[in-house]
């Protein structure tokens, strides 16, 4: 596993075709982070975590819960996206699905942690 740095911070997305369905969004073509736009080139690897976590890990029955783990509920479960953008680095940014209230029920981006470098595989 090459090193990582942790990030962990909200990011905006943009879109050039949009998401058909909000909750269920591809990778984006291009984020914002700290002032800083970046363009994705490469889309290298993508996964979906529908578990759940804090008190709504113990809100389902156990049958209900095999189910929602494989396929998602509403507002349960992240979309990981391992990216490459256009000065070469590489991050990996993750859409969560969660409300934050009345206001964003459409959930949250985030860049999860940037990739760096493997200097020992450059000896």
């Amino acid at each position: 596993m090459p090193p990582t740095r942790f990030v962990g911070e909200p990011i905006a997305v943009e879109f050039d075709k949009p998401p058909l369905f909000a909750k269920q969004p591809p990778c984006p073509d291009r984020f914002v982070w700290r002032d800083n736009s970046f363009a994705i080139v490469a889309n290298l690897q993508e996964w979906r975590d529908y578990g759940r976590r804090g008190r709504m890990a113990n809100n389902m029955r156990p049958e209900n819960l095999k189910k929602a783990a494989k396929r998602g509920s509403w507002g349960v479960g992240r979309y990981y996206f391992r990216v490459q953008v256009a000065d070469g680095r590489l991050f990996e940014i993750y859409y969560d699905r969660a409300p934050k209230g009345q206001e964003q029920r459409l959930g949250s981006w985030f860049l999860y942690r940037e990739i760096l470098p493997d200097e020992s595989s450059k000896k």
